[in-house]
């Protein structure tokens, strides 16, 4: 799917010096709790898209402060716009735009609670399997951003990339729990699923796959 280009991004997410985007996010490594002024527990969602997981995450659970990240300006300026129309702005989420390959370069080591990966791209060309974000590169930073007990929530509808993920996380020394080949018909055992634009669309059409895992 081609992304569509917004003019004026980067700009518009700055509108009105709004205090949920945090254009200069590398200023903040290892003091986040400062940007939320507490210590409640951190949790970062890669690839927030318009921001329906994010937003219904942050006003459901007051005492965990969310961090959302996507690539792409145009994409975030959605996400924005989702949490200004909200009746109650939850004062418990930011937003930034950076590329998850320099994660390490925005939070310390032990910074993170929580890590959602939710319907990343699959990468499907074995050339690009680097590219994925539970390739091994990518879950070496995970392990140093996360704290000692933290945890990853994997969602995709991409069933090569599903099998992918089970073996990399297997092979760099995660362990995995809360399996689920078909989400939708399993909800009895995951009741508290919070679904993304992308899943309420494609859940209709075939199995979403879903796993937690933690460090060893």
């Amino acid at each position: 799917m081609r992304l569509r280009h917004v003019k004026n991004a980067e700009e518009r997410l700055q509108v009105d010096n709004n205090k949920y985007y945090i254009p200069n996010p590398k200023d903040y490594k290892g003091k986040w709790h400062d940007v939320f002024k507490n210590n409640n527990p951190i949790h970062l969602e890669i690839g927030c898209g318009k921001g329906q997981f994010i937003t219904t995450l942050a006003k459901n659970n007051p005492d965990v402060n969310y961090i959302a990240v996507e690539k792409f300006n145009s994409v975030l300026l959605r996400c924005l716009e989702k949490i200004l129309e909200m009746e109650e702005k939850p004062e418990n989420l930011v937003i930034m735009c950076l590329d998850a390959e320099y994660l390490c370069e925005y939070f310390a080591d032990g910074e993170i609670d929580k890590l959602y990966l939710n319907f990343s791209d699959p990468w499907p060309k074995a050339r690009h399997a680097k590219r994925r974000l539970t390739s091994e590169i990518f879950l070496n930073q995970y392990k140093k951003i996360l704290t000692k007990e933290g945890t990853i929530e994997f969602k995709t509808d991409n069933r090569g990339l599903f099998e992918y993920s089970l073996e990399s996380f297997n092979e760099n020394n995660f362990s995995i729990y809360n399996i689920s080949l078909d989400l939708h018909n399993d909800l009895e055992k995951y009741p508290n699923n919070i679904t993304t634009e992308f899943e309420d669309k494609w859940s209709k059409l075939g199995p979403i796959y879903h796993l937690e895992a933690k460090r060893k």
